[in-house]
């Protein structure tokens, strides 16, 4: 069977910045065991799959996947593969709201108006997961305590995929981060929900942002939707970003790594009661197509 498929960057408008996605428009007869074994040939971050025959009530059935399993829900993914799904009339080009139904459930898209419109999604309901010792967030890091902002606590918020927020004092101590892999499994000793680690600093824009996901096999991730609904929530809680209704800012995301993003935050209602929308740009930079005869067990 040939199977084609797009590849596009996400939170960017230039090519080879942001976070790479592969998208396979009609993946009608293939199974999980087979779409892990692509995502994990392809070996971007995410690769996505629609299936047109199990879509109902108007949402897409989309599935995810990393490299090394099955995603419940992820950002760019779902922006990436709407973007896809509009420009081959998968919905009608100029449609402007559906929605996707991946494993967390329905997902909502809306598009802006323009030639070259931000894709937004709705992040799915944010979940409080405990807090951490700053002074191991700290080492889990490469960091000292010291790096830390003040009286901002490190805690688990999860959208879907749970991630510790360490909130720094500058851009110079995100670009020093990097994970100390004992720190780290000391820090998360004990759980069992693959959490990352999501490190940032205040910035006039919003703010400045890295993600490093050992669990996930991710040494750090350009761009990550599903983080920045929780990113804003817990600016807001910790009075790092206006928490009232219609606030705007954005996370920049990538740039020590070369692949920078940005990641724009809507928020509805105070303190995003009514919604926190993720949006970005999405940059085409490939069709291929696949070629399956036999798949190994």
């Amino acid at each position: 069977m040939k199977y084609d498929y797009h590849v596009v960057d996400v939170f960017t408008e230039n090519p080879l910045e942001g976070n790479a996605l592969a998208v396979f428009p009609d993946a009608t007869g293939l199974d999980g065991r087979v779409m892990q074994r692509i995502a994990r040939e392809l070996n971007l971050s995410e690769t996505s799959f629609i299936f047109p025959n199990e879509s109902r009530d108007g949402s897409t059935r989309v599935r995810i996947f990393t490299p090394a399993y099955e995603m419940e829900f992820a950002g760019h993914p779902t922006i990436g593969t709407a973007y896809v799904m509009r420009s081959l009339g998968i919905v009608p080009r100029d449609a402007q709201r559906f929605s996707l139904a991946e494993n967390i459930g329905i997902v909502e898209v809306r598009v802006d108006e323009g030639t070259d419109p931000l894709i937004w999604l709705t992040t799915p309901p944010i979940h409080d997961l405990g807090a951490f010792d700053r002074a191991k967030c700290a080492a889990a890091v490469s960091l000292t305590q010291s790096d830390l902002l003040p009286d901002v606590p490190c805690e688990l918020l999860s959208a879907g995929n749970p991630n510790i927020y360490v909130a720094l004092r500058n851009k110079n101590a995100v670009d020093r981060a990097s994970i100390d892999g004992a720190a780290f499994y000391d820090l998360i000793r004990n759980r069992n929900d693959r959490a990352c680690v999501f490190v940032f600093t205040p910035t006039a824009e919003g703010a400045y942002s890295r993600m490093f996901g050992p669990e996930h096999n991710i040494v750090e991730d350009p761009a990550t939707g599903s983080a920045t609904g929780p990113l804003a929530a817990f600016m807001m809680r910790h009075n790092l970003a206006p928490n009232t209704d219609g606030t705007r800012f954005i996370s920049e995301q990538g740039t020590k790594m070369g692949r920078r993003s940005f990641l724009h935050v809507l928020i509805h209602g105070d303190d995003g009661t009514r919604g926190i929308e993720i949006g970005g740009h999405v940059t085409p930079v490939a069709i291929a197509s696949m070629t399956l005869e036999a798949v190994p067990a």
